[in-house]
């Protein structure tokens, strides 16, 4: 036992000893101690060596890092972690969002991506899942916004973002429509980018899916762009597949996306309407997480038919049967308008510059882009 007390590392034996059931002279016993070191270590008068830490761990079944752990440094700070069962056991790398005084983290991926390396991190996950260090300084979290959503087109915006003056900053960061709305709710985004279809209805689905999952809290839907959504399929069509109820033959394979995903509603909608059942579409429970994902599915021979849009098929040399064009809208809570990153990105979509790029991209028309489209 080492005699000293040491202000650098938070011991939580008390915690683990207590969750097993044990008392103070149980455990001595155990680990070959008397239970006033037991007392001594808990009120963090003495460290143990690596020999006696070793010894609990093992009598107490966890790890010697669930007892011990580095302090965090000044430079630490609390952090909510979304996306909590993809952070590495050795650490993590964060993108951080300040969500109304709060800090956010998501994991960044591991890997290196191939076209584009590796993405900066904003903070770094150690030992302790309640702490982020912090790489960036609190400016630079001040005027850092996070976009949720799956339109590809949210980096185009992200880049032209960060070309104004001011230093101000949009992440953004993929999920499904429903996903986004339900994180924005949750404080975890400061705006959800959405795309549901309006279903043969003269109501707006993205308004009524808004106003739904911020249960009462205000907020404003600003049209983002109307893109072109369907199948993804190999380069010239070869299985000839011109509609949704083609999906429904023996020869055609699909990869779906989850529930939630706006193209699962809009794939779901269309074959109700053509009285085609789940069951009858093959792939219909393979599901990808994206709309990149989908087209490599097609661009390797692994399905005949992906959801996806447009400027998703054409950048992949892919081919494209249209369903249907929807717009993406921007959900806003009304407490973050006044954000310097969110005023920003409403500058941006009135800029003829990233109008006249947005409109380039194949399936888009941006006749809305910017304008308010709803009130929730």
């Amino acid at each position: 036992m080492k005699s000293q007390k040491n202000d650098t590392v938070i011991c939580r034996l008390k915690a683990v000893r207590t969750q097993k059931g044990l008392t103070q002279t149980q455990l001595a016993g155990r680990v070959g101690l008397k239970r006033q070191a037991i007392y001594d270590i808990e009120k963090g008068r003495y460290l143990p060596n690596t020999a006696v830490a070793l010894k609990l761990a093992r009598h107490l079944g966890c790890r010697v890092e669930d007892i011990f752990a580095e302090a965090p440094s000044a430079e630490d700070r609390p952090v909510s972690l979304v996306d909590d069962g993809v952070f590495r056991e050795g650490g993590s790398r964060l993108t951080v969002a300040k969500v109304r005084g709060d800090l956010v983290g998501y994991p960044l991926g591991s890997g290196i991506s191939l076209n584009q390396g590796v993405s900066a991190a904003d903070g770094l996950l150690t030992g302790c899942k309640e702490r982020v260090q912090l790489l960036c300084n609190e400016e630079y979290l001040e005027k850092s916004a996070l976009l949720l959503g799956c339109d590809p087109a949210f980096s185009l915006l992200s880049s032209h973002v960060l070309r104004t003056p001011g230093k101000a900053q949009v992440h953004w960061r993929f999920a499904s429509s429903y996903r986004a709305l339900e994180r924005l709710a949750a404080g975890q985004a400061h705006i959800a980018g959405i795309h549901l279809h309006n279903a043969g209805s003269p109501a707006e689905s993205n308004a009524a899916l808004a106003k739904r999952m911020l249960s009462g809290a205000e907020g404003r839907l600003i049209a983002f762009a109307a893109f072109e959504e369907g199948l993804m399929v190999a380069s010239g069509n070869p299985h000839g597949i011109r509609e949704v109820a083609d999906l429904a033959r023996e020869d055609v394979r699909i990869v779906n996306r989850e529930p939630g995903a706006a193209l699962r509603v809009l794939l779901d909608d269309f074959l109700k309407r053509a009285g085609v059942p789940a069951a009858a579409v093959s792939g219909y429970d393979h599901l990808v997480g994206s709309h990149l994902e989908g087209a490599q599915q097609v661009m390797f021979g692994m399905a005949d038919a992906a959801l996806g849009l447009r400027a998703v098929a054409d950048s992949c040399g892919l081919g494209f049967v249209p369903i249907e064009s929807v717009r993406c809208d921007l959900v806003i809570p009304a407490d973050i308008f006044d954000h310097p990153a969110v005023s920003v990105v409403l500058n941006v979509l009135q800029s003829r510059s990233f109008r006249d790029e947005l409109a380039m991209l194949p399936g888009y028309e941006t006749t809305c882009t910017g304008k308010v489209v709803a009130e929730v």
